[in-house]
């Protein structure tokens, strides 16, 4: 896909992956035994993005393709170890609670980009962003006590952990206009794999699962590589911030999928997720229409 100049282009693209995205949980829901092949899941996911962006490397630009791993300098690392790093943590969030908390966590991403495009691109925050954060903030802590409640914390801090890893993530898509993007996202998926592989060997456990998970696991390793071409494609010009909260459709589709009865899972979520998820998303509104009023888009140089 060649390099997006047209913003009216861009952000259906963004939009698009999260649509992708949002059918991850519902692939994860119907894993038999999911919380007992988490490294199996991460082995297979990580070597089909691999293989894949590898591909469409290929595709793209020739059998030079190698050569973009030359250049792919400190920001394409620390964005390939934050992506990595999200991937790991978001099956290990949605094993140990519902979907819906696992995935408002993920919508807490646009303000956790927010401060870290502050902090390392100078990316302005204004008084009405920082609202924005506090009360997303504020609904955050209300999922957090009702999970403590039923003990699902762990899943929790797991699924901001992934927030924080994919902020890091998007800032790095910005952080530098030559850095190889796709390749930023190969190398997640070879960090994934790499550190599955470790500890699977160290505990001695079989690198695969039944043909069925197998199955899933390489689909939703698909689903992930789509999105994140897609994501990638329009990162160059929409603000770090914005590009999360234009891919926010995985939240919104990702709760539908896995509670509509029709799909098979039916998982409802508590009142605690549905009063932090309203604040949530009151600021995600309110802050897509800061955006909307703010037409100013940073172009890195």
């Amino acid at each position: 896909m060649s390099q997006l100049k047209n913003e009216k282009l861009a952000i259906p693209i963004v939009i698009l992956a999260g649509v992708i995205w949002s059918f991850g949980p519902l692939v994860v829901r119907n894993i038999d035994n999911a919380n007992l092949f988490a490294w199996q899941y991460l082995f297979t996911r990580g070597i089909v993005i691999f293989l894949l962006l590898n591909l469409y490397l290929f595709f793209e630009e020739g059998k030079e393709f190698y050569k973009n791993y030359l250049k792919i300098g400190y920001s394409g690392l620390i964005g390939g170890l934050g992506l990595g790093c999200a991937m790991i943590s978001f099956i290990w969030s949605i094993t140990n609670t519902t979907a819906a908390i696992t995935l408002l966590c993920l919508s807490a991403m646009p303000f956790v980009t927010a401060l870290l495009g502050f902090l390392f691109l100078k990316e302005k925050i204004t008084t009405s962003v920082w609202i924005a954060i506090f009360v997303a903030s504020v609904g955050v802590f209300i999922m957090g006590l009702g999970s403590f409640s039923k003990g699902s914390t762990i899943g929790l801090l797991f699924g901001l952990i992934s927030a924080l890893g994919f902020s890091i993530f998007s800032v790095s898509l910005r952080w530098r206009k030559d850095t190889p993007k796709f390749t930023t996202v190969a190398i997640a998926g070879l960090v994934c794999f790499l550190f599955s592989t470790i500890v699977i060997t160290q505990n001695d456990l079989n690198f695969l699962s039944t043909s069925k998970n197998e199955s899933l696991f390489a689909l939703h390793g698909t689903l992930v590589c789509m999105g994140l071409i897609l994501y990638s494609s329009g990162s160059k010009i929409i603000p770090a911030a914005e590009l999360t909260l234009l891919s926010l459709t995985e939240v919104i589709g990702g709760i539908f999928w896995v509670w509509i009865p029709i799909l098979g899972i039916n998982e409802v979520p508590s009142n605690n997720t549905i009063i932090g998820g309203f604040l949530i998303f009151m600021s995600i509104i309110y802050y897509s229409l800061l955006i909307k009023n703010n037409k100013r888009f940073i172009g890195l140089t």
